[in-house]
């Protein structure tokens, strides 16, 4: 049973389709409920779908060697994931997808999506970005992770944040996602200890507030001069129409 076209039409990268297309696509497509902290996907299962996430927040993460998880980025409403099944169709996942929240998620087949994609040249392009900007971003971090101390990897990560759900507010630029100090710590490869005496320090430096899964940039300026790099501007308040404003 379809989901509907405009679930799909709400997808950035299926906007690129066509009516026919998406009706064949919208046929063999199916909508998923689910609980806050429930596997999306697994490791060694098979790359057959990819997946559209319309309401909620997942995160894509990965199991290291002795066990710990590692967070490799987080998807928003209107973003696709699992696309490992638009390269390698005979692959299994070395990745798994947990929900952050309750969320509604839209398993696409991939054999439909490889086949329109073969017809269509925007799409084609599409995906190729899709994957070019997710693997640049984890390269980043990963240097990040080899390179660079614990406290910059953290900075770092919090101007990454500022950048993709900083909200402007009297006290500073106030990040929307609700992230744990076990979750940064799974972010840039450290514990939970560790992160949470550096975000004091952070604090103590007057640069950030700290809240119950809240952080706001109180000094995005010198937070960014901390690890030689500009400050960001926040996409949220980039994209805010005169309206909002």
């Amino acid at each position: 049973m379809g989901v509907g076209i405009w679930f799909l039409k709400r997808c950035q990268l299926l906007e690129r389709l066509t009516d026919s297309e998406l009706q064949q696509l919208e046929s063999r497509s199916l909508l998923r409920r689910f609980r806050r902290s429930t596997p999306v996907y697994l490791p060694s299962e098979a790359c057959d779908a990819v997946f559209l996430l319309t309401k909620g927040r997942v995160k894509i993460c990965y199991l290291t060697p002795d066990g710990r998880q590692s967070i490799l980025g987080f998807v928003e409403p209107g973003e696709v994931f699992g696309e490992s099944a638009l390269v390698d169709p005979h692959s299994q996942r070395e990745e798994y997808a947990e929900t952050v929240e309750a969320s509604e998620i839209v398993w696409l087949p991939g054999d439909i999506i490889r086949k329109i994609a073969e017809q269509n040249p925007a799409l084609s392009l599409g995906i190729t970005r899709l994957i070019g900007l997710r693997r640049k971003r984890v390269e980043r971090r990963l240097r990040h992770l080899l390179f660079l101390p614990t406290k910059k990897r953290l900075c770092h990560l919090i101007l990454e944040l500022a950048e993709d759900y900083g909200k402007e507010t009297p006290e500073g630029i106030a990040l929307s996602i609700r992230l744990s100090h076990q979750d940064l710590a799974a972010v840039i490869g450290a514990t939970r200890e560790t992160v949470t005496v550096l975000l004091g320090e952070l604090q103590g430096d007057g640069l950030i507030q700290v809240g119950r899964r809240r952080i706001t940039v109180v000094d995005m300026d010198r937070l960014a001069e901390l690890v030689e790099v500009a400050p960001p501007a926040p996409k949220s308040d980039v994209q805010q129409s005169p309206a909002e404003t």
